[in-house]
């Protein structure tokens, strides 16, 4: 399991490559598209009574569905993204470079001309060209990413601002509160999928609260609180606009899994990860995210039976394998796992509490950190080491720089589960 987003997009010098593990690849999905069909034409009353000599009044001309409603609001917001990318050559002394187009979507988010994107859209790009539903192409300039969260901010390019405030296209779209969603709330997809602009799939939000592995760019930290669908999307779909009933942004389209790998689901970052970091982002370009500083993973029947230390009779919380030095995990005291001449590991701190918050997953301890805390803040880590518990306070510093990281792998014994996030996003 591996965060790739198949989509022009995180490989910057391919369109269409991936970054990490390709199992995410993002293809046309197939959707039941006749069973939306029929559900629209049965609430405008189209569908006939099966009484025969019987039929149902005809719906008038005006009548919609609260889709065509919603897709007519919002689809002058929509936006295709596109830049070229240079492609690496076999002879280098050509000077000549061939450049590849790559393909994403956006949508508006002020009257100030910015554009909110995923940040694998743009990649290394600076300048990216977006063009409106009407046809009408604009040069947007990159003003702030976060490789981290996955988001970036862009800025339409034009002499008189005050002109293209005025703009009848220039609608913000209203972005709604992710935090409200429940597993089974019917979701809005729209985006530009293969270049097909201005494209509509429904599907239901199927999972909240997920952790999507990490993206080899990302140096291995997840991104947590993401929502999980149905709605089908494609290459040139990340970046657009995850909807709910009421047009509002609930989420922004990130990558999927198709069916063909038994998947058939989609994944977005949440709104409230979308406001918190694009604020920061047009402010000052770039976001500093807290971080804690292990590497470890969810407790499971398979961990408890392979690795000596971990009470096997249901016992839950967070197995710490390795920490870094100096970072605030060691100076806070947590211990990590250690391995003995016989290659057989024993396990280190088990943490079951961050702030007096009982953690079951890893999952729990990153969207807790990347939500409630910043750089400088206190975190209570409430671990379990040789039958005792007891608290250790650790304080949050700012992630490390990307370079010289390179993506560390677990050092967990084979197991069935997915492999521990490295390192996750503390």
């Amino acid at each position: 399991m591996a965060h790739s987003i198949c989509d022009n997009i995180v490989k910057k010098s391919n369109a269409f490559s991936t970054t990490a593990v390709a199992i995410i690849v993002l293809t046309i999905l197939s959707a039941s598209l006749s069973n939306v069909c029929n559900q629209v034409m049965a609430q405008t009353g189209s569908a006939s009574s099966a009484v025969a000599g019987t039929q149902l009044p005809r719906s008038s001309p005006s009548s919609h569905s609260p889709l065509n409603t919603i897709f007519k609001q919002v689809q002058s917001s929509v936006v295709q993204i596109t830049s070229k990318i240079p492609l690496p050559t076999a002879n280098p002394s050509n000077p000549q470079t061939q450049n590849a187009t790559a393909l994403g979507s956006g949508f508006v988010y002020d009257k100030q001309g910015h554009i909110i994107t995923n940040n694998h859209v743009v990649g290394d790009a600076k300048i990216v060209d977006v063009t409106f539903v009407d046809g009408n192409k604009y040069t947007a300039k990159i003003i702030g990413t976060d490789i981290y969260s996955d988001v970036a901010v862009l800025k339409i390019q034009i002499q008189n601002m005050t002109q293209l405030q005025k703009q009848p296209f220039l609608k913000p779209l209203v972005i709604g509160n992710s935090s409200k969603l429940e597993v089974g709330d019917q979701v809005i997809a729209i985006g530009n999928p293969f270049g097909l602009d201005n494209t509509l799939t429904t599907g239901i939000v199927s999972a909240i609260g997920r952790v999507l592995p990490p993206a080899t760019e990302a140096g291995g930290f997840s991104i947590p609180n993401i929502i999980q669908t149905d709605a089908p999307i494609a290459p040139g779909s990340s970046g657009g606009p995850l909807l709910n009933l009421q047009g509002q942004v609930v989420g922004m389209n990130t990558a999927g899994i198709p069916p063909i790998l038994g998947g058939g689901i989609a994944f977005a970052i949440p709104s409230t990860t979308i406001t918190r970091i694009a604020a920061t982002l047009i402010e000052k370009g770039d976001y500093i995210h807290p971080y804690l500083g292990l590497k470890g993973g969810t407790i499971t029947s398979d961990l408890a039976q392979n690795i000596t230390g971990i009470p096997t009779t249901n016992f839950k919380g967070i197995f710490v394998d390795t920490i870094t030095k100096n970072g605030p995990a060691d100076k806070a005291g947590i211990h990590g796992s250690t391995t003995d001449q016989y290659s057989k590991k024993h396990a280190g701190d088990i943490i079951v509490a961050v702030d007096s918050h009982p953690v079951v997953r890893i999952d729990d301890m990153i969207s807790y950190i990347d939500q409630h805390k910043s750089v400088g803040d206190n975190l209570t880590l409430t671990v379990y080491r040789n039958g005792h518990t007891l608290d250790l306070k650790a304080i949050l510093t700012a992630r490390p720089s990307l370079l010289p990281l390179l993506p560390a792998t677990s050092s967990t014994p084979p197991s069935t589960q997915p492999p521990l996030p490295i390192p996750p996003h503390p």
